[in-house]
């Protein structure tokens, strides 16, 4: 009896020792092989800079089914990055099967969507707030109107999306930032030296017209309640940010401008900004007009 014991013991350990591993799923894979989410990319030449500019979008998965027409979120990338982040960093293309909404993922590089001062050619305000806008309702099944129209980033497109929004009054129903760094044209060039350089290349000196033009605080001041977009504002609880997010939430507030800011735990980081994401999202489809 003992030598039957040993040997079904013995031969359940070699069963288990030729088992396959088991394979554990990263929580944020980018691999959605069940998406019905159309990618695209594509590129443009854009009359504002003179030169051809590349764009990614996600068509929801009732465009290729249907004729209708759907509202757009222009999603803009942070320093350093690119188009292509917001799909190869989060889930966004999973997350987005949940809307019926238009993508779209323009390339900026550093300019921080602003016209700079310093290099007359790039005009990449214009190049967002009018010739994407343009190629965008022109190319695709677009609902052409402010009401199904949002803007929204991440760190540097987080202020710009805030920014071309304020300047653009009317254009948008939905303003969304991410870790946004709103105080690009003030003093983040003297508390973050690596940026210095190209603030000012973007803005000029300090005491410029284009940092007073493109100052968010100074936009809102400005600004009437009417014809202003919802703003959605997230910073996570560890970002070096969070100060000048929490300060700009209190002067929506105090101007009675509709918005909401959330502050949740989470650095400047891609995990954060994935979670986050989800939440922009459904608050924009929330606002966004619909056929």
């Amino acid at each position: 009896m003992k030598k039957v014991f040993v040997l079904c013991l013995f031969v359940l350990l070699v069963a288990s020792c030729a088992a396959p591993a088991r394979r554990e799923t990263a929580p944020h894979s980018n691999q959605t092989p069940e998406s019905c989410v159309q990618m695209q990319d594509a590129a443009f030449h854009s009359s504002a800079l003179d030169r051809e500019m590349k764009y990614r979008v996600l068509l929801p998965c009732l465009y290729q089914t249907g004729g209708g027409r759907f509202p757009v979120l222009y999603l803009l990338h942070g320093l350093y990055g690119d188009y292509l982040n917001w799909t190869t960093r989060t889930n966004l293309e999973r997350y987005a099967q949940k809307y019926e909404l238009i993508v779209v993922m323009p390339d900026a590089g550093d300019s921080w969507y602003t016209n700079s001062a310093t290099q007359p050619k790039d005009k990449f305000e214009d190049y967002i707030a009018k010739d994407l806008v343009a190629e965008i309702d022109g190319k695709f099944r677009t609902l052409r109107d402010r009401h199904s129209r949002a803007i929204a980033g991440l760190s540097m497109g987080g202020y710009g999306a805030l920014k071309i929004a304020l300047r653009h009054r009317g254009d948008y129903a939905f303003a969304g930032s991410l870790s946004g760094g709103l105080d690009a044209p003030q003093d983040l060039g003297d508390r973050r030296q690596e940026f210095r350089d190209q603030l000012l290349k973007v803005f000029g000196p300090p005491g410029s017209r284009v940092r007073a033009d493109n100052n968010v605080f100074s936009l809102l001041r400005s600004a009437g309640a009417k014809d202003l977009p919802y703003f959605y504002l997230a910073c996570g609880s560890g970002d070096d940010f969070l100060p000048v997010n929490r300060d700009f939430a209190a002067h929506l507030a105090s101007q009675g401008v509709p918005y909401e800011f959330h502050e949740t735990a989470g650095g400047h980081a891609w995990d954060y900004w994935d979670r986050a994401l989800q939440d922009l999202l459904r608050a924009a489809a929330g606002v966004l007009s619909k056929p």
